[in-house]
């Protein structure tokens, strides 16, 4: 029963972690036009950088079964591909050539991305109803 309830901890972290990489695709998609940030520059793409939860070594990982699964955001990053020049000399934004710099955000990219991380979220939201599914039988058969 106790490694049960450690599937839903380890579910839980993948939601946790999806959710973030939603967040931060979101807010990828509302700045695709921003030419200019806090610092001046156009808005730079930023994603989330995942990695699973390490296990302290092969005696730990045995005597506290499953204790460090699951996943967990090493960080959000940005993205240091150059900005997007496009020609719009009329442009209040524009250099002296005529070109504006937009942010290096490719909304196909990013919708590519969001699918992924919904249906990563739905696979865990799965995993934990099943999980559910199997606590609440095993309850049950001890009747």
């Amino acid at each position: 029963m106790f490694s049960m309830f450690k599937t839903l901890e380890i579910s839980a972290t993948g939601l946790s972690a999806e959710r973030l990489r939603i967040d931060v695709i979101s807010n990828n998609i509302a700045n695709a036009n921003a030419t200019s940030s806090v610092d001046g520059t156009p808005y730079k793409r930023k994603s989330v950088l995942l990695k699973s939860r390490e296990m302290d070594g092969f005696i730990t990982s045995l005597d506290s079964s499953m204790k460090a699964m699951g996943v967990e955001v090493a960080g959000i990053v940005e993205d240091n591909s150059p900005p997007v020049m496009k020609y719009d000399p009329g442009n209040p934004g524009a250099d002296e050539e005529g070109f504006v710099e937009l942010p290096n955000v490719n909304i196909l990219n990013e919708m590519v991305d969001m699918i992924s991380a919904t249906r990563a979220y739905e696979a865990n939201i799965t995993a934990i109803e099943s999980t559910k599914l199997m606590i609440t039988r095993t309850i049950d058969m001890g009747k």
